[in-house]
């Protein structure tokens, strides 16, 4: 019979350090599972974000700012506008460094009547007229007709660099 309290024992000293060591394996479990939820926790707030930014006014993490590139945005009323697109909803586009073409009066009589006369158009900006707007619109969606993306290499683009770099000049 001490033969077999020994092996117990010995098997009771044995099967310790295997408890042991199963004991750090399983305190990982919830560590690791701490970790993973907080991981998905972070994807649905990245997520969130994003969706918000892309899909409303609210350009929280900046998707929709495009700065560099120039559009175009052409209304059912027949006017143009050139800017940069600072968001975009479902609803509404937000247009910033607005400009727009205008077409200065002629004079009754022209001086050569054999040619036809083309009405000066000259680029204005936004801010300037008489009801003193600031340079930003937020466009209804069903009065748009479609927004382009203009090259660098455009004369309207080009009018405004112009523009613009005289005003730094001042």
């Amino acid at each position: 019979m001490a033969d077999i309290r020994r092996s117990s024992a010995n098997f009771n000293e044995a099967a310790e350090p295997e408890m042991m060591m199963e004991q750090p394996s399983q305190a990982k479990g919830p560590v690791a599972g701490k970790i993973f939820s907080v991981l998905i926790i972070i994807v649905i707030i990245i997520l969130g974000l994003y969706f918000v930014s892309r899909f409303t006014s609210w350009n929280i993490l900046g998707l929709n700012k495009s700065d560099s590139t120039w559009q175009a945005v052409f209304l059912s009323n027949g006017q143009v506008y050139f800017g940069n697109v600072a968001s975009q909803s479902s609803r509404t586009v937000i247009l910033k460094d607005i400009y727009y073409l205008q077409v200065n009066q002629q004079p009754i009589q022209p001086q050569d009547q054999t040619q036809p006369q083309q009405a000066p158009i000259s680029l204005v900006k936004l801010g300037n007229e008489l009801h003193g707007p600031y340079d930003e619109m937020f466009i209804n969606r069903d009065q748009i007709l479609f927004i382009e993306n203009m090259k660098t290499s455009s004369k309207v683009v080009e009018a405004i660099m112009n523009y613009k770099k005289d005003q730094t000049k001042k």
